[in-house]
């Protein structure tokens, strides 16, 4: 399947793995890529350059197929040395980046004098056209319904795409809610020109996060999910569990009165405990709304064969004779 995010990014199959906390590795984005879609190294996760220097030749070892590595960027006191973090992406020959988070304007110049592709992650149609006017090669739109942060507009995807594709000129992607064959083939009658896929892909057997991360997924229904940090204007979408509950609670006693210090017990700190080591209920993590979606564990390269034949399926049997 052709589309403008294949020819950019030189991939076969219009499917990209998000960067994800302690959750992209080499392992999983050599396996998305070896696949045909396109891996993403996680940045922040291995903190320093050397670590992600290390970990982007680890991945070249895995694959000869084009990967990319997120790039979040966070307001902080003590910032990520992100000028570092870019010089060991350009030394290591990798081609494309997903940001996240602020604005990437800072840094486009060395990005893009270096030749490497940027999709900017993004929950609004504003902040989409801010990206491209900074550009930016692409957009993933993240819907109400993604994992992590989904904003403060809470628009659903299927009122978010449309409105992106009337208003942006640069291709852009469906994220949140994106789960299987369903999923990319609505993404694309909507505008998108692929899907990017976080949670699904944490549901898998080349992820190498702990096996209880992978069944909470699997058992979790599209109700088990839960909004935290609201009052902070930091909303952020997590799978529920006992840490999340009292976090809750806190914010529902201190409402206006809530800092984060208050909750930094549920939610700083927590993802090695709950990716590596399996301890569920350790604090808050990002989970998407489509772990209802989520039925199995499959390998990567099971779950995008799965989807790209039954897009195939679903476009030649279902819409052609819907016409």
């Amino acid at each position: 399947m052709k589309t403008k995010i294949t020819e950019l990014f030189d991939i076969e199959h219009p499917i990209i793995q998000g960067g994800m906390h302690y959750v992209g590795f080499a392992e999983l984005a050599a396996a998305v890529s070896n696949a045909g879609g396109l891996g993403i190294i996680t940045g922040l996760t291995q903190g320093t350059p050397e670590k992600l220097a290390n970990e982007i030749a680890k991945c070249k070892d895995m694959t000869d197929k084009p990967f990319g590595v997120n790039l979040t960027f966070l307001p902080s006191l003590t910032p990520p040395d992100y000028p570092g973090l870019i010089k060991v992406i350009i030394e290591g020959g990798v081609k494309i980046v997903e940001t996240a988070g602020r604005s990437p304007a800072e840094y486009m110049p060395a990005l893009k004098d270096a030749g490497i592709k940027v999709i900017h992650k993004c929950t609004s149609v504003r902040h989409s056209l801010k990206a491209q006017s900074v550009g930016c090669d692409a957009i993933s739109v993240d819907g109400f319904e993604c994992g992590g942060h989904p904003g403060e507009d809470d628009i659903p995807n299927f009122i978010l795409l449309p409105r992106a594709a009337d208003e942006l000129e640069i291709p852009f992607v469906a994220s949140g809610g994106m789960a299987d064959a369903r999923s990319l083939v609505a993404a694309m009658a909507l505008g998108a020109e692929g899907m990017n896929m976080g949670t699904r892909f944490i549901a898998t057997k080349d992820a190498p996060v702990h096996e209880n991360v992978k069944k909470a997924i699997v058992n979790a229904s599209e109700l088990d999910t839960r909004l935290i940090m609201r009052s902070l204007t930091n909303t952020e979408r997590v799978l529920t569990n006992p840490a999340v509950d009292r976090l809750m609670e806190k914010e529902k006693a201190l409402g206006e009165k809530l800092t984060f210090s208050d909750i930094v017990d549920e939610v700083a700190g927590v993802y090695p405990t709950i990716m590596m080591d399996g301890d569920m209920d350790a604090g808050a993590w990002s989970c998407g709304m489509v772990a209802g979606l989520v039925y199995d564990i499959p390998s990567v390269k099971e779950l995008i064969d799965r989807i790209m034949s039954e897009a195939e399926e679903i476009i030649q049997s279902k819409l052609k004779k819907a016409v």
